[in-house]
């Protein structure tokens, strides 16, 4: 995998670098006796920032730039 830039990403971009840690999550998986594709990952790291932004954008919609674990409950 090509090493991502570092530094902040412009406005509302999806992650350009892994925000999960794989061993971990492949444990995760393998602990409940499943396989891990190579593009599982990506997948969910996609899935994750998408989380993200969300939160972001909650919190400025409330007048915060802080983000609150509210922030991601989805509902």
């Amino acid at each position: 995998m090509a090493k991502a830039k570092k530094g902040k990403s412009g406005g509302g971009s999806m992650p350009t670098e892994m925000l999960l840690v794989a061993s971990k999550v492949r444990q995760i998986l393998k602990d409940a006796d499943c396989n891990t594709a190579g593009d599982a990952l990506n997948g969910l790291n996609a899935y994750v920032g998408w989380l993200v932004m969300q939160a972001a954008s909650r919190a400025k919609a409330n007048g915060r730039k802080t983000v609150r674990a509210h922030d991601f409950m989805i509902g």
